[in-house]
């Protein structure tokens, strides 16, 4: 067995000791780390040897990489570091790890030139300074040459360990069939088309490795897009030119806590299925939980001198690694939980080295999409062939345009203002100018809207206010770390992140500024900045290209071309519709097209609307759900139900709703029932609840879901038709979103093809054709509902 590893990736391995410590130093940046080493390198003699490549074997292994530089005349080996601030700011754990890097480029160079001994230096400049710390020690080549052996000897350890595992794995996996004793309808189909494209870029199609699959619920789409991902996780059966190309890992991705419990259940059954088919060990599943879900002591620091998990961390963490691989390959969040206490170490981070031996991580998609994701940088540094499912993908719109968005409270700068000393305190009231600066253009009747503008670009004045604020907190805080917690650290990391999107901003977002409250006579504001993405494009295109194959599933995806656009797929993306398994007869959809729930007809609609669902309760009386636009037409279509049909049993969601609360609410919907409640559309009941049989028989959607129409929504709907340039900025920005709540909430009825339910659509809009062509297909329309007539919605 040969296999190649770079001298980072070797020392990172097998090297690193001490506490974990996430204490916060500010680092240089890429650039200025190049532009340290330039220095350095410069300032020496002329025989000085810079970024010298060196490689060298031991037993199979070869361990390559650059060393930073070489002095002939001194016989010194230099390994260059940048920092800022305090020399201390260098954690242990660091410093031990360069240390390691150059012992092993230490023995690298004398095995290489011969020398029997070696010089090795430390060098730590400052880049604030241009200052250097060099710290020097003399080895023998044997002694470098044994640090270098124990090193190799501990990594082949584990990577010979892994590479029986990818074996066994891999011939596991070629033998595995179907857990279930056949597929249901449309399983099979969705199978084969995520298996093709998993396999595309093994095949030589590059530009086929993405998928969009549509899939109803019902079907079992967790269980039929994991199962194939796995298979080409296979060994080859027969040699053939794509051997080699078979996936390394598979990141299962959710919107969801829900959406873990589903995957792990589907990876259960596969579990089982290799069990019974199989010795060979199973797959090693990782559930990766977020850190707040994880976090033992949440009112400690995550260091060594505040959390007793972090002291002595990677000192512990090879025990506990290894007792992972003895424990078994179930590592959900108990049981992580379990293993890291029981070593001393925090589940959180333990959970993210074992990341790296997983075959299958189960995480949110913050995971992989993420400015800072963890997954994707691992993927990237590890060489790692991924295959990516993203489970209910249309949720993926919203939340990476979270992550690519920032807001700049006013009230967090005045509170890091009223701590600020010096060069900070002269720098944010810099920075509060330009703000006031903003604010009084709003205010100027002349410039716009009285409460929100945006604009196409992040004012230039704006932006060199925020470096300057990021320059003198970063100089402060490399001299005297700021403590977690402290105000001025918080909005620090909130002007990191606003001067980090507006370097990369473009027809992607926006720039805005919306006013909280104003008084005209003093002249000033109080006003949110915000760079608001529009369109994560840009930003998810790479993180799609970087994966052996992504595939996109959930039970609305129409229409494809709207997510396409807006999550950065490429243009020749597969689009699969997998056909429902229910027929029509089984849902009756009808329309109240004589109801209009506009903004201007709310008042007008509710007695219609509470006829009409008193009327469907009392010719088949069970359980329902209506869902509205707003809590506040919630309470004034319970009114009117109560008012004018009191006998009717009625509960609601409400605005600050609990876990208790939504457990409750939906504990009444039991077989059998009868009863309605009130929900509001895109709410926690609109998506991923299951109520099958008779505990669900039917529901109301009153409103077409469309956002509303407001100044950010506009300016939206105007940065869309810029950026695409076909005209579609209201269908990207209303339309569309609409109606996929809709579909999303008239699906809680049918779940089984067993159930039987009715759906009523109450808003004439619904009788417009492009409205009826985003509907699902399978759904029947009642004809004279279609034509408006009033009072058949039964």
């Amino acid at each position: 067995m040969s296999m190649t590893v770079a001298v980072r990736a070797l020392c990172e391995f097998t090297a690193r000791s001490g506490d974990l410590d996430l204490r916060f130093t500010p680092a240089p940046s890429a650039l200025e780390g190049m532009e340290g080493h330039a220095l350095v390198q410069k300032r020496r003699g002329k025989s000085y040897e810079a970024e010298i490549a060196l490689s060298g074997c031991f037993e199979g292994l070869l361990v390559r990489g650059r060393a930073d530089g070489y002095d002939p005349e001194s016989q010194q080996l230099e390994e260059i570091k940048t920092y800022r601030g305090q020399l201390d700011g260098v954690r242990p754990h660091h410093r031990a790890l360069h240390w390691a890097q150059a012992k092993v480029y230490g023995h690298l160079l004398c095995r290489e030139r011969g020398l029997a001994s070696l010089r090795l230096a430390l060098v730590y400049l400052n880049i604030g300074t241009q200052e250097e710390t060099v710290l020097v020690e003399e080895y023998a080549a044997a002694d470098l040459q044994a640090f270098f052996e124990l090193q190799c000897g501990r990594y082949l350890a584990w990577a010979r360990l892994e590479a029986e595992h990818r074996r066994r794995r891999g011939a596991a996996l070629a033998a595995l069939q179907f857990p279930m004793p056949s597929f249901r309808a449309g399983q099979r189909e969705l199978a084969v088309a995520v298996y093709r494209t998993a396999k595309a870029k093994a095949a030589g199609h590059e530009g086929r490795n993405c998928l969009m699959a549509q899939a109803p619920t019902g079907i079992g789409k967790t269980l039929a897009s994991i199962f194939p991902m796995l298979k080409a996780m296979a060994a080859p059966v027969r040699a053939e030119p794509t051997d080699g190309r078979e996936l390394d890992k598979l990141f299962f991705l959710t919107a969801k806590s829900t959406g873990h419990g589903l995957a792990l259940h589907a990876l259960d059954q596969l579990q089982a299925a290799l069990a019974a088919q199989t010795p060979a060990e199973p797959l090693r599943v990782l559930d990766m939980q977020a850190r707040d879900r994880s976090c033992e002591h949440p009112d400690k620091a995550c260091h060594g001198d505040s959390c007793p998990l972090a002291r002595g961390f990677f000192d512990r963490l090879a025990a506990a690694r290894a007792a992972a691989l003895e424990h078994g390959a179930a590592w959900d969040a108990p049981a992580v939980r379990r293993l890291a206490l029981a070593h001393g170490i925090c589940p959180y981070y333990l959970a993210q080295e074992l990341a790296r031996w997983a075959d299958v991580v189960v995480a949110d998609y913050n995971y992989y999409y993420d400015s800072a994701a963890m997954l994707y940088a691992l993927a990237q540094q590890q060489g790692w062939r991924v295959g990516v499912l993203v489970d209910e993908a249309h949720n993926l719109l919203e939340r990476a345009r979270s992550m690519y968005t920032t807001q700049l409270s006013p009230f967090d700068l005045a509170a890091a203002r009223q701590g600020a000393s010096g060069g900070v305190k002269k720098a944010l009231a810099g920075l509060q100018r330009q703000w006031n600066l903003l604010n009084r253009e709003l205010l100027d009747p002349q410039g716009g809207s009285a409460t929100y503008r945006s604009w196409s670009a992040v004012p230039p004045a704006l932006l060199a206010a925020v470096q300057r604020a990021v320059g003198a907190i970063a100089e402060v805080q490399a001299d005297q770390p700021l403590p977690p917690g402290d105000p001025l650290l918080g909005f620090y990391w909130e002007l990191l992140h606003f001067q980090a999107l507006a370097e990369g901003f473009g027809p992607h977002a926006l720039f805005d500024l919306q006013l909280a409250a104003a008084r005209r006579s003093a002249g000033n504001a109080v006003s949110t900045l915000c760079i608001r993405n529009v369109i994560p494009a840009p930003h998810l295109a790479a993180r799609h290209a970087a994966a052996e194959a992504t595939v996109l599933f959930s039970g609305t995806l129409s229409p494809p071309g709207f997510y396409r656009d807006l999550l950065g797929l490429p243009a020749d993306t597969a689009w699969l519709e997998v056909e429902a398994p229910f027929a029509a007869h089984q849902l009756q959809v009808r329309i109240a097209g004589h109801i209009s729930t506009r903004w201007r007809d709310r008042e007008a609609s509710l007695a219609p609307m509470a006829d009409l669902v008193a009327r469907q309760y009392a010719d088949r009386p069970g359980n329902y759900l209506c869902f509205v636009s707003s809590f506040d037409y919630l309470q004034r279509v319970a009114a009117a139900l109560r008012r004018l049909h009191p006998q009717l049993p009625l509960w609601q969601q409400t605005p600050a709703m609990d876990e208790a609360g939504r457990s409750a609410f939906l504990q009444r919907f039991v077989e059998g029932g009868r009863g309605i409640g009130l929900a509001v559309l895109g709410g926690a009941f609109a998506e991923g609840v299951d109520l099958p049989g008779t505990r669900l028989i039917g529901a109301f959607v009153a409103t077409l879901g469309l956002p509303q129409v407001n100044p950010v929504n506009q300016a939206m709907q105007q940065a869309m038709d810029a950026y695409m340039g076909h005209g579609r900025g209201y269908d990207y920005t209303y339309l569309y979103p609409g109606l996929r709540k809709v579909v999303q909430a008239a699906g809680r009825v049918i779940r089984t093809e067993d159930d039987r339910g009715v759906v009523v659509l109450m808003d004439d809009r619904f009788r417009r054709a492009e409205v009826r062509d985003l509907l699902p297909r399978w759904w029947q329309l009642d004809s004279r509902d279609a034509q408006g007539r009033a009072g058949n919605a039964r």
